[in-house]
């Protein structure tokens, strides 16, 4: 369908009327499937008049989705009442997911950057059947294979697939050395180190993937950053760290987006304990002001007290734990740190907004870090 929201919805409603036969709940990203389930604690009363009654409704507009749908539903009161009485009988929503399928083997998406914040949710939903995170690619072409499926997400790593493009990698140590290269003309002074190739990577160390790729890109950076974690057979395992662009910085701090979401973790277990949870989250960083300072954007499930929002503040500030962060802050070279709650659905039009700018929902990514305009 032309509209992302309908045609979730006849998703969701196609889901319910084969409940028995899905063996696999998958999208692209992780944020698409908490959306999907999000949406489903919204609309399934209505999804539920429709099974009973076989007729879909109103709001799904499109004459061709319609008809498609027409040839599913017919009245199953039944079904209705089970339905029903599943999610009545949920805590919370916990296990959502097994309850309405039973037949789920596992959960299937990308999880781990940007998306590892939608794991807890994702979690909630799941109950006990596991998360799987797919595969290592990009738009410019696949890196490595998940092959250790049953490691927990947080934990997964992925064998660089040495068959389907040449591999480099540039080391991020902070002490590299100078280089001088020639170019005929001029010696040229660079502070980047040289790339390395797939076998001379070491353990431990973090890197800058760069792909040669039969499509035709040449040594193309992928502004990934990668850890090497060991070893399978010859080929090295990496777990992905961050998007080297996504930086929050005023002067010699270097945030990035991992600091960021493990400050945010670490924030929002004090609005856990008043039941609350972070929906998401962006940051900013403010040169407006003298000194700069970092913004943090949250959007929170429901109302929490100005008292409990202060030490949430408070501990953002603390858990960005960078040297350049820390004694910055100690000399007043970066001011405090400032928290903004955002209306609820705010993401929701962020989302809305770059759908109608023609992005696919499966390939949307909330931005972590947004500038000035």
């Amino acid at each position: 369908g032309p509209d992302f929201r309908q045609s979730l919805y006849c998703h969701l409603l196609c889901g319910l009327i084969f409940r028995e036969e899905i063996q696999l709940v998958s999208s692209t990203f992780a944020h698409s499937i908490v959306h999907a389930f999000r949406t489903l604690e919204q609309v399934w009363e209505e999804l539920c008049v429709d099974i009973r009654e076989g007729i879909l409704t109103s709001r799904i507009t499109f004459p061709s989705v319609r008809s498609a749908m027409a040839k599913l539903l017919k009245p199953n009161p039944e079904l209705a009442d089970l339905i029903r009485r599943k999610i009545s009988g949920l805590s919370n929503w916990y296990g959502l997911i097994p309850e309405l399928f039973p037949n789920v083997k596992y959960i299937y998406g990308i999880m781990t950057g940007s998306m590892e914040h939608y794991l807890k949710k994702l979690r909630h939903y799941a109950g006990d059947v596991p998360l799987i995170s797919a595969d290592y690619g990009s738009s410019e072409g696949w890196i490595g294979a998940n092959i250790n499926p049953n490691v927990p997400t947080e934990s997964t790593t992925y064998a660089v697939l040495p068959n389907i493009g040449y591999f480099e990698f540039i080391p991020l140590k902070e002490n590299v050395e100078e280089q001088v290269h020639d170019t005929g003309d001029a010696n040229i002074l660079s502070m980047e180190p040289k790339p390395v190739s797939l076998t001379e990577v070491k353990i431990g160390e973090e890197y800058e993937v760069i792909v040669t790729s039969f499509a035709g890109l040449y040594r193309y950076r992928l502004g990934d950053v990668v850890k090497v974690m060991g070893f399978h057979n010859s080929t090295p395992e990496l777990k992905f760290i961050c998007r080297r662009n996504l930086m929050l910085t005023v002067n010699i701090d270097k945030n990035t987006e991992k600091d960021l979401q493990q400050a945010v973790e670490e924030a929002a277990k004090l609005i856990a304990e008043e039941k609350q949870e972070v929906i998401d989250f962006s940051s900013h960083v403010d040169m407006w002001t003298d000194p700069g300072h970092y913004v943090i954007f949250w959007e929170i499930s429901g109302e929490v007290s100005d008292e409990v929002l202060k030490e949430c503040c408070n501990c953002l500030d603390r858990s960005f734990v960078d040297a350049g962060y820390v004694s910055s802050r100690k000399v007043n070279a970066i001011g405090p740190l400032e928290l903004r709650i955002l209306r609820r659905g705010t993401f929701q039009k962020v989302l809305d907004h770059y759908l109608g700018l023609g992005a696919a929902v499966s390939q949307f990514k909330t931005p972590r870090c947004v500038g000035p305009t």
